[in-house]
């Protein structure tokens, strides 16, 4: 083994500032906002080369539900590479996929039965909706060619995902790109029950050309983790049924327990046709996802190849990714994940409600072991939400806000006395800065 002298932190900053191209990060913010060196992490924490902590309050984008390093994860990791790493799933299988699909099925809402694997979020969702439109393609309802969604959505940034998706910055610029989809007007006030009228009214109207309709429950990441009530949900899923279109649940990001339950869907107490999951599949260790779909949707691929969904990536179903997977599943049961987050749930909604006292500070909310709040106008461009992000940093807390929108989302597992100095830091940080804006 060839051993490398380790980078100074000012060698590291400059190669990175001149070779990396950093994901929705301007070229001026890339080269000139500080960024944290992470040496090694382990359960809600990031550290630094020198030894120096912070609190990941983002869970690195939404993933590390496990918190960073789990033992049990590592070892299942390791012995999987010991055996199979990599193999093609077309014309070949293997026993971590095959024992995933089936565990994953065993948890996943009622009527799932078919899983496809992927590699990543946006993907997972891109099969999701390739499945719904050649579904009616090739039996007998080729008119079906819309996609319903609702303002404010995001699947994923690959085209088809960035067609549903309404977030302007991210899409904005690609639309000559995308197909068509349809939505609603956003919400007043956070007032959600127009919007879905609105939705229930084109399901109505023109059921015959829809051939789906995406959401994410309950939960908008993307937009500023706005909620609506699970009421709606349910709502929808009687509407998709009258109309006889396919229901999507992009769960990428509220699935297992962010929101509380297994499913946010479980909420509205609904099953979706079908299902979209990455990110905490996989407890933020490898890139792994999977769509979910019903046997109704599975049969109408039933026949030769001309009938078949041609998708599929290097890496789909891989050894390593399921076998991550399927130690996750093993880790909720086994470690009770979901009853230790609904304990945890209680202290960081009332730690919101506090922070919503503060001056200048809207609409605090939370659900399950995600909570937020806004500081000034909505939008991701916003700039006092980086101010408190910056802030948080120097007093040990790594976020990255949405724009105004501050938000927490630590791993379901964090423990009481590290979620509670975390949410003092976020509260300290956001006096700070209004306090000085005031």
């Amino acid at each position: 083994m060839v051993w490398r002298m380790r980078l100074s932190d000012d060698e590291l900053l400059a190669l990175d500032r001149r070779h990396l191209w950093r994901p929705y990060t301007s070229s001026e913010d890339h080269e000139k906002r500080s960024l944290f060196i992470v040496d090694r992490a382990e359960g809600p924490w990031l550290i630094g080369p020198q030894g120096q902590r912070v609190l990941d309050a983002s869970g690195s984008w939404w993933c590390n539900n496990l918190g960073h390093g789990h033992a049990r994860l590592r070892l299942a990791l390791s012995r999987q590479a010991e055996q199979l790493m990599h193999v093609t799933f077309g014309g070949a299988t293997h026993e971590p996929a095959v024992r995933l699909a089936s565990e994953l099925l065993a948890v996943a809402p009622r009527g799932l039965t078919r899983v496809f694997f992927s590699d990543n979020g946006s993907t997972a969702v891109e099969v999701a909706l390739k499945i719904a439109f050649q579904y009616w393609q090739q039996n007998g309802r080729a008119d079906r060619d819309l996609f319903l969604t609702l303002p404010g959505g995001y699947h994923g940034d690959t085209l088809g995902a960035m067609s549903v998706g309404a977030v302007d910055e991210f899409s904005g610029v690609f639309r000559p790109l995308l197909f068509e989809a349809a939505r609603p007007d956003e919400p007043v006030e956070h007032d959600w029950e127009p919007v879905f009228e609105s939705l229930f009214s084109r399901l109505r109207k023109d059921g015959d050309r829809i051939a789906g309709v995406i959401v994410e429950p309950i939960v908008q990441g993307a937009a500023g983790m706005r909620m609506y009530a699970p009421k709606l949900l349910a709502a929808l899923r009687e509407e998709a049924d009258k109309a006889d279109t396919f229901l999507i649940a992009d769960e990428v990001f509220t699935g297992f327990g962010r929101t509380g339950p297994m499913w946010a869907s479980d909420h509205g107490a609904i099953a979706p046709d079908l299902l979209c999951t990455a990110k905490g599949l996989s407890g933020g260790v490898l890139p792994f996802a999977a769509t979910l779909a019903t046997e109704r949707i599975y049969e109408g691929f039933r026949g030769g190849k001309e009938r078949a969904l041609m998708h599929g990536h290097t890496f789909f179903g891989n050894p390593l990714g399921a076998a991550v997977a399927l130690e996750v599943l093993a880790i909720y049961r086994e470690e009770q994940i979901l009853e230790q987050a609904r304990r945890k749930a209680a202290r960081l909604a009332a730690a919101i409600d506090d922070i919503g006292s503060l001056p200048r500070v809207r609409h605090p909310r939370a659900l399950g072991m995600c909570g937020a709040f806004d500081v000034g106008d909505t939008g991701y461009m916003g700039k006092i939400g980086w101010e408190i992000s910056d802030a948080a940093l120097e007093l040990g807390a790594h976020l990255r806000p949405l724009g105004n929108t501050i938000y927490v989302v630590p791993p379901l597992n964090i423990a009481d006395d590290d979620l509670d100095e975390l949410l003092h830091i976020v509260r300290k940080a956001t006096e700070r800065v209004l306090v000085k804006d005031s």
